[in-house]
């Protein structure tokens, strides 16, 4: 189940980065799979809802457009929501990014770290056996032209990763994905944020890497 804010929902005429996991998987993982979720849309800019169906047009029609992720939405929104989801759409690997629009509009960052471990109790309460992957936030033009606020994904990512290691467990494994260390917000985005085809591409690389060196899930990324 792919988690996430607008950088995961993507907007009308794109791919996103759920679509290039997707293609990769389907190359690599060598056995049945879907892509889960308690929804399919895409953000329509034009009505500022996320209302559209109409992913970019050569996406494969076979494509599983299922996820939990929102336009504005955070750890603080997908906390509450994500036991529902895992229980009723019987997820056992969750793909997270989150946290930058909690930053910047919602938390600081201690408190978004306390919402990253109530998601982690949501989660588990629907599988005791579920497995997390969550990606770093990567910080967007936001964080080049105001101090306070790069500070605050700094000391976030700090907690996270502190997070992860307080909370993994065998049965139930969480794992920090390392971001993409190739990743330019002025080549990999389209507005200095969200992800255009080689951003997305970057963002399904993270978490493909992920999966493969820590538990054997697929194989490694080729665009």
């Amino acid at each position: 189940m792919p988690v996430g804010d607008s950088m995961t929902i993507g907007s009308a005429g794109e791919h996103t980065w759920r679509y290039r996991m997707w293609q990769h998987l389907r190359e690599t993982y060598g056995g049945p799979f879907a892509l889960v979720g308690p929804r399919e849309t895409l953000y329509d800019k034009a009505t500022d809802e996320p209302t559209s169906y109409e992913y970019a047009a050569d996406c494969d029609p076979a494509f599983p457009r299922a996820h939990l992720a929102g336009w504005g939405e955070g750890w603080l929104h997908m906390a509450p929501l994500i036991g529902d989801a895992v229980r009723s759409c019987r997820a056992d690997v969750l793909l997270v990014s989150l946290g930058l629009i909690d930053l910047g509009f919602y938390t600081n960052a201690a408190q978004t770290a306390e919402n990253v471990r109530g998601f982690v109790a949501g989660a588990r309460s629907a599988n005791p056996r579920v497995r997390i992957v969550v990606l770093p936030v990567i910080p967007n033009v936001r964080a080049e032209s105001e101090t306070l606020f790069a500070a605050e994904v700094a000391r976030f990512n700090e907690l996270l990763a502190k997070a992860v290691a307080d909370l993994d467990e065998p049965r139930s494994p969480l794992l920090l994905a390392s971001p993409p260390p190739s990743y330019d917000i002025h080549l990999d985005t389209y507005d200095g944020t969200h992800p255009n085809a080689s951003g997305e591409h970057k963002i399904a690389e993270a978490f493909a890497e992920a999966i493969h060196q820590a538990w054997d899930l697929g194989g490694p990324y080729a665009i």
